[in-house]
């Protein structure tokens, strides 16, 4: 997960060598969005049919394939190649590996199963922009070397892949994966209008932050530093993790309310920062956004799957991450066109007005009609 966000903080550069604008980088880094949908539609449910390793051997062959494409990137077209590929590679990824973890945990070793899953997904979000923002900034070769240290994980995670058994029993072959349509019983639809808004929020705000971010420092901060500005995105992430792990605490009802309270509490401290470009503004942001977005999202995943009928739950769940991820997508690209005519700290105010309505109606929608999930599967 940590190669996904691998370039964030490296944009700028790639801005500086092959001359850009800002809606490019917005438009390559949604590229792996499109990617990840795709195959959550096609593929999503791929290693319940022909088997968690083979599944999670082709994420990192694709994943490998992107880091290669940075690798040998000479123009545009390769970030978009290796974009896409990442987006594949975390598609795969996102539903495999947490369903291995959990079958390959030691019997009453599920809560601590699920801690990891959770842990290494988003914390391996995190660690992506902070790796190679380290590199970039204290090592030779910005733009080679995060990529060829990603290419040796890669390696590395394909060697232990390759020791563990295999969980599904009865494997069938390739041609029986059928592509997963996305599903809404009439039953989950007052779960999962809130918990749908509450995700498309909170990963547009990720979004922003690992799009445009790195280029707002620099600019209007003054931060060149790219250790800071791939620290500051982790953070995200990490609080993210933090936002996570809380639900077990704060419960599933009070989860979704209290992330939207995060996320909109987030959204106006990151229009503080862009009025008054202050740096610890932007540091809040990310800690107080981070942590919303993991209650509200794994509060919204537990809702919708705890409200969802057994044979429905995972075309259901499926449904949620396609929203997730046009959220992480096409609100930043409406910032990169809107960059140009009202300039970055601009279309960043635009964005965050329009996610503060979304998130107010979650809010009011929620009051009205509060989430109470039955024994949450997630």
């Amino acid at each position: 997960m940590a190669g996904t966000t691998l370039p964030t903080p490296l944009y700028p550069l790639y801005q500086e060598k092959f001359g850009f604008s800002e809606l490019i980088v917005t438009v390559v880094y949604a590229v792996y969005a499109f990617g990840v949908i795709g195959i959550l539609l096609l593929a999503g449910n791929a290693s319940d049919t022909v088997g968690r390793r083979q599944v999670l051997l082709w994420g990192l062959g694709f994943a490998a394939a992107s880091a290669v494409c940075f690798l040998c990137a000479t123009g545009l077209g390769w970030l978009y190649a290796g974009r896409l590929l990442s987006g594949l590679s975390a598609g795969l990824f996102t539903g495999a590996a947490t369903a291995y973890v959990l079958e390959l945990a030691p019997p009453g070793g599920g809560s601590r199963a699920t801690f990891v899953a959770t842990a290494a997904n988003m914390g391996g979000l995190g660690c992506g922009p902070l790796l190679a923002g380290l590199l970039a900034e204290y090592a030779p070769s910005p733009l080679l070397l995060p990529f060829a240290v990603h290419l040796a994980l890669v390696a590395a995670s394909a060697a232990v892949l390759l020791r563990l058994p295999e969980t599904v029993r009865e494997r069938q072959p390739l041609t029986a994966v059928r592509p997963q349509r996305p599903a809404l019983p009439a039953r989950v639809r007052a779960v999962f209008v809130p918990a749908a808004i509450a995700s498309f929020v909170g990963f547009a705000l990720f979004g922003v932050f690992t799009s445009v971010s790195p280029a707002f420092l620099a600019r209007f901060l003054h931060v060149d530093n790219h250790a800071v500005s791939g620290l500051v995105v982790a953070l995200a992430f990490f609080s993210s993790t933090a936002g996570q792990l809380a639900v077990s605490r704060v419960g599933v009802a009070r989860s979704l309310p209290l992330g939207c309270a995060g996320l909109f509490a987030g959204l106006l401290l990151l229009a503080g920062a862009m009025h008054w470009d202050l740096l610890a503004l932007v540091v809040l942001s990310a800690v107080v956004g981070g942590t919303g977005q993991g209650l509200a999202f794994r509060g919204a995943l537990s809702a919708v799957a705890g409200a969802s009928p057994d044979d429905r739950r995972a075309a259901v769940i499926s449904t949620l991450f396609v929203v997730a991820y046009t959220g992480i997508s096409v609100p930043v690209i409406g910032v990169g066109l809107l960059a140009d005519p009202l300039g970055l700290e601009g279309a960043g105010l635009v964005f965050i007005a329009c996610m503060l309505l979304l998130v107010t109606s979650a809010a009011a929608y929620l009051l009205r009609r509060p989430v109470t999930a039955p024994h949450p599967k997630v």
